[in-house]
């Protein structure tokens, strides 16, 4: 229950609140504006992606993150009725967030929300798809921990399942065309877990984040197959180019590629546009910025071939 306050009589506060509100109007109109095309919109609201992300997981998951009671004849009215009111949810999340991904010319409503049926319907047809990899996902899970007892387990409590799982439907929805929508998503996971996964990365089946906290994953990472990344691992840009003008130039290859059945240990550093090898070990807290053959092993005092 919130506190409530009664002031004193003796004392008659004063916020001086219309000089303020003056000042931050002035500061928000004219002299420090940052108004995307300097409109007014309805952004996106992550209170309402939270419901979405919650129920498109009880879609694809119905008695693990939907309703444990559910019979063989009720299981598919459930996902069916979820994934009509979420997907309702979605499409205005996604008309909402082409503002920003849509150049101008092109921001009519009608055409916009053509657009975003359009991409949700198209989302929709993926989600068997997705689910398939993400039961890859888990059985990598299972198989990489020594400590895990049952899918259900890793399915409930582990935050690596849960940053991965919106990775791979925030990664659809940027392929689709709505990049800001799915950047908010991967956000809500980091938030949740302490997991940094760029939706525009590009990772393979059997992913396995183990532990997870303060993992970071760039936009250019590309990630092959039956990979196990550690807490505190990093792949991350070297440096930042600069167009003449001093502006960072965006989307360039800067984020490592790791190839297949690579396993990255705790607090590996990984930066730069280089390849980590089929197979290779990369051990805890290593520094590492240049490529590494298939087979590696890569520790702190030395990088030698198996």
């Amino acid at each position: 229950m919130t506190p409530s306050y009664t002031p004193s009589p003796d004392i008659s506060p004063e916020w001086n609140l219309a000089e303020i509100v003056e000042q931050l109007r002035v500061s928000r109109e004219i002299e420090h504006k940052i108004r995307y095309l300097d409109r007014v919109r309805e952004l996106p609201s992550r209170e309402v992606l939270v419901t979405v992300m919650d129920g498109l997981s009880a879609a694809l998951f119905p008695t693990h993150y939907g309703r444990c009671k559910l019979t063989d004849d009720s299981i598919d009215y459930f996902v069916g009725n979820t994934l009509n009111n979420t997907l309702n949810l979605l499409c205005e999340q996604v008309r909402r967030a082409l503002y920003f991904s849509e150049p101008p010319a092109n921001h009519d409503a009608q055409g916009l929300q053509a657009k975003a049926i359009d991409i949700t319907r198209r989302f929709a047809a993926q989600l068997p798809a997705i689910r398939a990899v993400l039961v890859s996902d888990l059985h990598a899970a299972y198989q990489g921990d020594p400590a895990a007892t049952s899918i259900s387990e890793i399915l409930l409590s582990y935050p690596g399942i849960k940053a991965v799982t919106h990775y791979r439907m925030a990664h659809a929805i940027h392929k689709l065309g709505a990049p800001f929508l799915a950047r908010l998503i991967s956000d809500i996971a980091h938030s949740s877990t302490g997991i940094d996964i760029h939706p525009a990365a590009q990772i393979g089946a059997s992913f396995f984040i183990d532990h997870g906290t303060g993992v970071v994953i760039g936009e250019t990472t590309i990630i092959g197959e039956r990979v196990r990344l550690y807490q505190h691992v990093t792949l991350g840009a070297k440096r930042f180019p600069a167009d003449p003008d001093g502006k960072l130039t965006k989307g360039i290859p800067r984020h490592p590629i790791v190839e297949d059945d690579v396993v990255i240990y705790a607090g590996a550093t990984i930066l730069g546009r280089i390849t980590i090898g089929k197979g290779s070990t990369v051990g805890g807290n290593v520094w590492l910025t240049q490529s590494v053959p298939p087979g590696s092993n890569v520790t702190q005092a030395k990088s030698r071939e198996d």
